[in-house]
């Protein structure tokens, strides 16, 4: 059987950069949409958040608009009430051996912006599955979780792969911008990664090496099919 953790913010909001905090956490279909996939697939799922909290799902993600109408946006929230118990308790990421698991899969919001994006224990977990081979797939703003991999150099592990993640254009169409103390694409170029983007909230997916990025929640599905797909041809 083929074991997947997703790591998943405990964020339930991101600082602005005049100190405000804006609500947010994770976005339901790229939790949702590559949960059901792969829970179809048979495999076995783990849930894991810094510090086992219970993770907050960013209210904006559930509206018709966002989630591509009222039909789709009800089914995303029938599948997250469908595994509520699991995302009421999920594991500690410090609890977490990688070698328990095939795939490690990071769903987005701009969750990740505020706890990932600066934790050592995801920053290390990511680093020892890069390099044991497993899938590692990052989806949206998750990319932003790779700034806190380090090797004990110092270097950033990722340096040089072919990327994707949401793009500074579409955090300028999404508004919020203006307001970001940072940006996910601009800070993972300034690292050294390939950063390829295709049109604003077009599916989009990157692969290089055991590395899976998705550019947006657009991407969601594409992105849990690549995966499932070069699993069964392991198999």
């Amino acid at each position: 059987m083929t074991h997947v953790l997703f790591v998943v913010s405990a964020a339930d909001h991101w600082t602005l950069n005049d100190g405000t905090l804006h609500p947010t956490g994770y976005w339901a279909e790229e939790l949702a949409e590559p949960h059901r996939r792969f829970s179809e697939a048979g495999w076995s799922i783990t849930i894991a958040t810094p510090g086992g909290v219970a993770p907050t799902i960013d209210r904006g993600s559930l509206t018709p608009q966002a989630a591509g109408g009222e039909d789709r946006a009800a089914e995303i929230i029938a599948y997250l009430g469908s595994i509520g118990e699991e995302l009421d308790a999920p594991r500690s990421i410090d609890d977490i051996d990688v070698a328990d698991y095939d795939v490690v899969f990071y769903p987005g919001g701009h969750g990740p912006m505020e706890d990932l994006a600066v934790d050592a224990t995801s920053g290390a977990l990511m680093t020892e599955a890069l390099d044991t081979d497993r899938i590692l797939a990052v989806l949206c703003h998750a990319p932003a979780a790779l700034l806190a991999a380090k090797r004990a150099d110092g270097s950033w592990p990722f340096t040089g792969y072919r990327m994707t993640g949401f793009t500074n254009e579409e955090e300028v169409i999404g508004g919020l911008a203006p307001k970001a103390p940072w940006l996910v694409q601009t800070r993972l170029v300034e690292l050294g990664a390939d950063f390829v983007e295709a049109a604003p909230f077009t599916a989009h997916v990157e692969v290089d090496r055991n590395l899976y990025t998705g550019q947006n929640p657009a991407s969601s599905g594409e992105l849990a099919a690549r995966i499932i797909a070069v699993v069964a041809a392991r198999s």
